[in-house]
């Protein structure tokens, strides 16, 4: 039993290793993000093909995985819809924020490109909305596919649902760290705010992750998370709030809020959904 465990273990870090060498490649050399796309997304498009074909090696059908064709668009409706109720009533923190200081000026809607520090750059072009939106598509796709899915169902071979959430939300975590790691590297990040971000980002990650776990082991696949991921992504890069000092100035905050309130409301969910099991 152990050795299979560890045979287990040894897959998803290969896959994992796999798909993060590409990650390192687009984002230190080929830098697409930083060009007119706005995005990194090649790595991500190779990733939804090492997928395709880890589940072509072992025969996982895409109901395994959590690509159900039942209740596709139900589940993706209510990943929105809760994605954007928790996102309006982030925003309307913030907001009030800035109107109690005397600071609020408005929201505005364009296309920035997130960075750790702050959101960059500021366009109108219908084209950079479609880039954004394929671009977040691309992304929900192979993550949610990748660790919710398919290193999800290896690990729950061999463990409880518990701790193979927090075993994929942990890789997860890890795989934001290479933006931090790339504003060091390029001299824009000191090595204190490395190390601060890095913690703040890497950990806001692996919670994120194992709220979308959650979300899938509730409904039994995944669209719901994929349908709140892409919210999570897209509305940050797309509405903005200005006040007197800027753009997003509390962005931080903003995100802390939605992320707190709907981890919370995920495992309220999840504890009386389990009781009600038992």
């Amino acid at each position: 039993m152990l050795k299979r465990k560890e045979k287990s273990l040894f897959i998803v870090l290969i896959i994992y290793l796999i798909c993060f060498a590409f990650r390192i490649f687009e984002y230190f050399i080929l830098r697409t993000d930083q060009t007119f796309w706005g995005e990194a997304f090649i790595h991500k498009l190779i990733g939804i093909a090492i997928l395709l074909i880890v589940m072509k090696c072992y025969d996982y059908k895409p109901k395994e995985v959590g690509f159900s064709k039942d209740k596709l668009l139900l589940s993706l409706s209510k990943g929105l819809a809760f994605g954007l109720a928790i996102f309006i009533l982030a925003y309307s923190v913030e907001a009030l924020m800035f109107a109690l200081r005397g600071n609020f000026e408005t929201l505005d809607l364009y296309v920035s490109a997130y960075a750790v520090d702050g959101n960059i750059g500021n366009q109108t072009a219908f084209i950079f909305f479609v880039i954004c939106i394929t671009g977040n598509i691309i992304n929900v796709v192979m993550e949610e596919g990748i660790f919710r899915g398919l290193f999800q169902k290896v690990f729950e071979k061999k463990y409880g649902f518990i701790v193979s959430a927090i075993m994929a939300s942990v890789l997860f975590g890890m795989w934001h760290i290479i933006a931090p790691i790339r504003n060091y590297y390029d001299g824009i990040m000191s090595f204190n705010g490395f190390i601060v971000n890095s913690i703040i980002l890497v950990s806001t990650s692996c919670l994120v992750g194992f709220k979308f776990a959650m979300m899938t082991k509730l409904t039994g696949n995944l669209y719901m998370a994929m349908g709140d991921h892409f919210v999570n992504n897209s509305i940050v890069n797309m509405i903005h709030v200005i006040s007197k000092a800027g753009a997003d100035e509390l962005m931080v905050v903003r995100i802390s809020i939605a992320q707190s309130i709907s981890f919370i409301a995920l495992l309220i969910w999840y504890i009386v959904a389990q009781r009600k099991k038992h």
